[in-house]
């Protein structure tokens, strides 16, 4: 068989040349060759509610779902997540023209941004932002704008004072005739900011003045701590035509494997997003999606005890990274805790973040990955707390060796 012959064109894609293996990837490997904790990646160590793994079960065993599901989702399922936005928040929708459920959330972004870019659109993001947003831009041919979210000590949600605000002067000034679309994440990661009513009736407004859609991720809308309120965009005056929410069952109940998200917005704009979902999985998650049609239903004392947990798993690694050194900026929402290594004498979050590992046995994420502008977050470094207590107590333990 004859060797393939050589080319000077590159095997991936342009678009794509700027992503390489996930620094995720890179970081869990690291938790398992080193035998260390792994508050990297965003994913419980327990499962959720066992009445909801008992619907996944008894929709396994009954064979409903084994086979292909409607492209739009179960009937069940939309009619649940039409239910959950009515009841929280006001927000009525159409279950079978006005909701969509994707293999989670990220396919729902990839999908949203395929439908709704053409090449050359410009795209706002809120600087850091979850990975996927940068390369789904790519994918679809726009092009990334980043407005960073900056630290602020006035204020606006955080319990020790101290979180990441956005500038409203320069969102606005970000908005060019290029623009097409705001990409919005509250409660965000990986700053755990819950952006304010004023926040958002400013981006809703300028949304409205230069008729712009907004694609919102709202995963984390069940996790939000203290005095923040977690508040749908497509609330708000002149949104609910133009937004896509984004919503996930990962999250929310603990079940970041079964990958079912969904989408809620008006029916041309589920309609073209529904067109680019098509030809991504089509279709996903079948058992899981009867499940998740029950856990939506969960009484609110669920999300209130859900809410509870998470809030005391925030206050036990907080403190202990204190007590480690770090410079703390406690989350308004999300489960994520955002840390400034510089207190410890440390400045480049790559090089802390990949010894950490053999320093004290504990894996985190350097925030720069998150940026367009790397050097805004060479000095922060991201730690989850959606982990058991013990495994939290262990690693505040070891983490205290850095204060030495």
């Amino acid at each position: 068989m004859a060797a393939m012959t050589s080319t000077a064109r590159p095997l991936l894609n342009r678009r794509l040349a700027e992503f390489g293996t996930t620094i995720f990837a890179e970081m869990s490997a690291l938790a398992v060759s080193t035998g260390s904790i792994n508050l990297g990646q965003g994913f419980p160590d327990t499962d959720g509610p066992e009445e909801v793994r008992e619907a996944a079960v008894r929709a396994l065993r009954d064979g409903r779902g084994n086979q292909y599901p409607p492209g739009p989702g179960i009937p069940e399922l939309r009619t649940a997540i039409a239910a959950h936005q009515e009841r929280r928040y006001g927000l009525t929708y159409d279950p079978d023209t006005e909701v969509l459920v994707t293999a989670g959330a990220t396919e729902a972004i990839a999908a949203a941004l395929l439908a709704l870019l053409e090449p050359g659109d410009e795209v706002i993001a809120l600087e850091p932002y979850y990975d996927s947003y940068a390369a789904c831009i790519a994918m679809a041919g726009g092009t990334r704008v980043p407005v960073t979210l900056r630290q602020d000590g006035a204020g606006g949600g955080a319990a020790d004072g101290r979180s990441f605000r956005l500038d409203l002067d320069e969102l606005r000034d970000a908005v060019t005739d290029h623009t097409r679309l705001l990409l919005i994440n509250t409660p965000h990661n990986p700053t755990g900011t819950v952006l304010t009513r004023e926040e958002l009736t400013a981006i809703a407004a300028l949304a409205v003045e230069r008729d712009l859609l907004v694609v919102t991720d709202e995963v984390y809308e069940h996790l939000v701590f203290d005095e923040a309120e977690h508040i749908p965009l497509a609330t708000l005056p002149g949104m609910r035509d133009r937004t896509v929410t984004i919503g996930s069952a990962g999250k929310s109940f603990s079940f970041t494997g079964w990958k079912v998200g969904w989408v809620t917005a008006s029916p041309a704009l589920v309609t073209a997003v529904r067109s680019a979902k098509q030809f991504l999985t089509y279709v996903a998650s079948g058992p899981f999606q009867y499940a998740v049609a029950e856990a939506l239903r969960l009484p609110e004392a669920y999300f209130e005890e859900f809410r509870a947990d998470m809030r005391a798993k925030r206050d036990l690694l907080a403190g202990g990274l204190e007590q480690a050194g770090f410079k703390v900026f406690r989350p308004a929402g999300t489960y994520f805790i955002t840390t400034d290594i510089r207190p410890l004498g440390e400045s480049d979050g790559f090089a802390f973040c990949r010894s950490l590992p053999e320093r004290c046995g504990v894996v985190a994420i350097p925030n720069a990955v998150f940026y367009d502008h790397r050097e805004r977050g060479a000095p922060f470094v991201r730690f989850a707390f959606c982990k058991r207590t013990g495994v939290l107590e262990e690693a505040a333990s070891r983490l205290k060796t850095l204060a030495a």
